[in-house]
């Protein structure tokens, strides 16, 4: 039985033949030719995902679940077995095997080697079969689809390698370390090294042996049309026809507008995953990466001329070894996207990236899509959160071997994948101590009668929220609080009694309000009190409302040292949605809603609101919901003051 393997490229027309041979499968296995189903329907992705080395991750392994080297290798028993037994029963003269992802994927010596040693039990007799276009051509594909995968580098990062003297050795100098949590794969930052196709045919031969591996070229108008099976049977040196094939609509690609879009998004999402914190599934990130499309015209491959000069001499003498490159003028013929720029063609700038166009943002987006984020991370660490720490798992030293329990050795592996995982990131490195990224909040002595930084609130059936609230605000520098609640039913008046025992809240009863609403009712009384009289700083906010101080340690004194003249603190709103969170959660308010308005949002009106933190130096007769009010006569003064911002 002979094997023809065939290695793609992608993106010239290997998905094209996989379909035709999926739809032709009977006819073939009636002609003595085996297309099998065990490695995958039509591409035959299995094949690639079992011969990959353990530590290759790639997108394909991370999505469908066969992240750990455990995994994959049942995935490699599972197909030997099964294409064992599909060709037992089928007895097949030809077997044909093609997996896009095997040219331009596997660098690696010892993963040729792997695939190697999978088929060569079936048998000796193993011809290597690939289609390749133009560089220039192949590299405007090539790009397009690692950004609509996650790539945030730009194509300088090629165009740069036409200085080396090397480009194969160059190019695997762009592999970024695998990190599936971090959203980095080898397949989506890394340049082409395959473009570089004498290199790919010696990296090949080196492991099947010389002469074993054929080029092909592209046509991508012939491979589109009906007489598309002529080529397969050239391929694979099929003897008789297979018929035609429906014709197909040319592949379109994405536009140079939409690639800059999608480029700058991932920059932002990568930048989000590395904090890891959060998990991105890709097709949550494809369905980003479709929602900001634009219409317009691709990459032109003549801007990539420098890449098609590179290889200009290499690829001919490639087109004298190939006789079907020959033929097809590869390397040699000037046509609309050449391999050499013939002199007489238009001059055509070098790429640059394209405008964005219509005032896009990557950052307005990313907070759009944030609460989407947060759902998938949940989802995906109760699937694969705990093979995702298993690549970076903690091992107990020898030491805690031999005194921990079994138990309790039991319970340090289950605690891998949780919040609580165990680990020595104590601020050591070396000898050296690492600063913290904070200094340390020292605790504030209040002086005299002083009451400090106090906020006066009102409540009604706020039980959950109560506790991160007031904690919240405590570790930002807020000295006391003045609570009045009315027709409370949940036990919010008793979580304040409570904090008041502990000397932590004051709380008052308003039920016996009067007037237009408790809310003034409550502020009104509040102005009685000694903790007001005796404060610093007054603010009158809701529980669902979070002081935002976005300088030093985010405490209010890193602020007031920012403005000392300020006598008060307009705080605009920052309007929050539901984030799709519809039950109770044992989670903090500021963990579970991410879904916020953008800075600068002109409509509705509603989020123009503020609320005001006021110096209390007698300026004021009276506190509304938003402000004080009912200036004095030394109100004047103090308003020509400087007025300091934050954010709420």
């Amino acid at each position: 039985m002979r094997i023809f393997l065939h290695i793609g490229l992608e993106h010239v027309g290997a998905e094209r033949l996989q379909k035709i041979m999926a739809d032709k499968r009977d006819q073939l296995r009636a002609k003595g030719i085996l297309f099998p189903r065990a490695p995958g329907g039509g591409n035959h992705t299995r094949l690639f995902m079992a011969v990959t080395d353990p530590d290759h991750i790639d997108p394909l392994r991370y999505n469908r679940g066969f992240i750990t080297a455990e995994k994959q290798a049942r995935l490699r028993q599972k197909l030997s077995q099964d294409l064992r037994r599909e060709i037992d029963q089928i007895q097949p003269d030809t077997l044909i095997l093609s997996a896009a992802q095997l040219g331009t994927k596997l660098h690696r010596k010892s993963e040729l080697e792997r695939l190697h040693a999978l088929l060569a039990p079936l048998s000796d007799d193993i011809e290597i079969v690939a289609h390749i276009d133009a560089p220039a051509r192949a590299l405007a594909r090539h790009y397009g689809a690692q950004i609509l995968e996650g790539r945030d580098r730009p194509l300088t990062q090629e165009l740069s390698l036409t200085q080396s003297d090397n480009w194969w050795q160059a190019a695997l100098q762009t592999l970024p370390p695998v990190d599936p949590q971090a959203g980095q794969f080898e397949e989506t930052q890394t340049a082409p090294f395959w473009l570089d196709y004498h290199a790919l045919q010696q990296h090949w031969e080196g492991v099947f042996g010389a002469g074993r591996f054929t080029f092909r070229p592209y046509d991508e108008t012939a491979f589109y049309s009906a007489d598309a099976p002529n080529e397969i049977c050239a391929a694979f040196g099929l003897s008789s026809q297979i018929g035609h094939s429906p014709l197909e609509k040319l592949p379109r690609q994405p536009s140079a507008a939409w690639l800059a879009r999608s480029r700058q998004l991932n920059s932002l999402l990568l930048h989000l995953l590395a904090q890891r914190s959060k998990i991105l599934p890709r097709q949550l990130w494809r369905s980003f990466i479709n929602e900001i499309a634009l219409a317009g015209a691709p990459i032109d491959p003549a801007e990539l001329s420098a890449i098609s000069q590179y290889f200009a001499s290499a690829n001919q003498a490639l087109a004298t070894r190939h006789p079907a490159l020959a033929a097809a003028g590869f390397g040699t013929r000037p046509d609309p996207l050449p391999d050499i720029l013939p002199e007489t063609s238009p001059e055509v700038a070098p790429w640059q990236e394209a405008e964005t166009q219509r005032g896009f943002r990557a950052s307005q987006y990313l907070l759009t899509f944030m609460s989407r984020i947060n759902k998938a991370t949940k989802d995906e660490m109760q699937t694969k959160g705990a093979d995702m720490q298993g690549l970076t798992k903690e091992t107990p030293s020898a030491a805690a071997l031999a005194v921990l329990t079994p138990l309790a050795l039991e319970n340090f592996e289950m605690l891998q994948g949780s919040a609580f995982k165990p680990h020595n990131n104590l601020g050591l490195k070396g000898e050296e101590l690492l600063q913290p990224p904070y200094t340390e909040i020292a605790p504030r002595k209040l002086t005299g009668k002083s009451s400090g930084n106090v906020i006066v609130g009102c409540m009604k059936n706020e039980a959950p929220y109560i506790l991160e609230w007031v904690a919240y605000h405590r570790a930002m520098g807020v000295d006391n609080f003045l609570i009045y609640t009315n027709g409370c039913e949940d036990g919010t008046s008793e979580i304040l009694d409570r904090l008041q025992e502990l000397g932590i809240a004051q709380h008052r009863n308003n039920d016996n309000w009067k007037g237009n609403s408790p809310q003034q009712h409550a502020l009104n009384q509040a102005l009685k009190e000694p903790l007001i009289r005796n404060a610093d700083w007054i603010i009158h906010i809701d529980v669902d409302e979070f002081i935002n101080v976005r300088c030093g340690n985010g405490t209010l004194q890193d602020f007031f040292e920012r403005v000392p003249d300020a006598s008060n603190v307009a705080m605009p709103w920052r309007m929050f949605g539901s984030n799709d969170v519809r039950t109770l959660k044992d989670e903090f308010v500021t963990t579970q809603f991410e879904a916020c308005a953008p800075k600068h949002c002109p409509k509705p009106h509603t989020v123009w609101g503020f609320k005001t933190m006021f110096k209390n130096s007698g300026a004021y007769q009276k506190i509304s919901v938003t402000a004080p009010t009912s200036c004095k006569s030394t109100c004047a003064t103090l308003s020509n003051g400087s007025m300091a911002r934050a954010r709420i």
